[in-house]
């Protein structure tokens, strides 16, 4: 059975009994294994993969973006929710808010970003976050009056340190509003496998220079906790509103690159 829709879970977002009937799923693709639990909502067949790993021991630099993204291609996954926890470099963007970014700079070094070892596509990355799945997620924001931004900048640093205040300084001046480590190459790959990808980030501090205190990952685990409730039915309602089979660009590359990327 096709399962049109898929959550990825990223930091304090592990846990997929917000799903019912679950079951686990083992796939093989040409960039290694993958598991996922597959279960229900609301009538809807729904795919939930943590990024990091049932218990979080997957570094940002480590995943397997590939093999991620390729497997939920081959269960039929069509739109892909990702949630984030990000520092934030705008002040406009406070701890605790949604971002549903639309844009982003890529400062990862060591990722592939494509699935194709032969052959090459220039892939056009305009709109890289699906502004459909995007609207469907302000909206589901608005019902249940929490606050967001439908809008910013995601910069993707490599990790798994923390930036410098430094290297804020820089990625603020360069147009940098909220900063974390693993929206790239995940959303290149979306694309590139013709899915509708969004993310949903939470700001969970201040970055570097900017928060008064040292950073920590008990820190971003703390406030992604004390906001789970909010992501979930967020995320929840959000399933609930798309339709998960309606047409998109997103869906549609330039024949000669589709032909690429299913021919591998």
């Amino acid at each position: 059975m096709s399962i049109p829709i898929a959550i990825i879970g990223g930091t304090g977002v592990y846990d997929p009994n917000m799903l019912a009937d679950i079951i686990e799923e083992k796939v093989e693709t040409p960039f290694g294994a993958i598991k996922v639990k597959v279960g229900s909502y609301q009538g809807k067949r729904v795919a939930f993969m943590p990024r990091h790993g049932a218990d979080h021991s997957v570094a940002p630099h480590l995943i397997n973006y590939r093999a991620n993204i390729y497997g939920l291609r081959m269960l039929g996954v069509k739109n892909i929710f990702a949630t984030a926890a990000v520092g934030s470099l705008n002040p406009d963007m406070k701890p605790k808010e949604f971002v549903f970014v639309d844009q982003f700079l890529d400062f990862t070094k060591s990722r592939p970003q494509t699935f194709l070892e032969r052959g090459v596509i220039h892939l056009d990355m305009t709109d890289p976050y699906c502004s459909r799945l995007r609207q469907v997620l302000a909206q589901a924001a608005q019902k249940n009056g929490l606050p967001c931004h439908t809008k910013g900048t995601y910069v993707c640093m490599e990790g798994p340190r923390f930036e410098t205040p430094a290297e804020i300084r820089m990625l603020r001046q360069l147009g940098g509003d909220v900063v974390g480590m693993t929206s790239v190459p995940e959303v290149v790959l979306a694309r590139e496998a013709e899915i509708c990808y969004a993310t949903i980030v939470m700001v969970t501090n201040f970055a570097a220079g900017i928060s008064p205190e040292q950073l920590s990952h008990q820190e971003v685990v703390d406030a992604m906790d004390a906001n789970a409730h909010n992501f979930r039915t967020l995320v929840m309602d959000a399933i609930a509103a798309v339709d998960e089979e309606a047409d998109c660009p997103c869906r549609h590359l330039p024949p000669e690159a589709s032909a690429l990327i299913n021919n591998g």
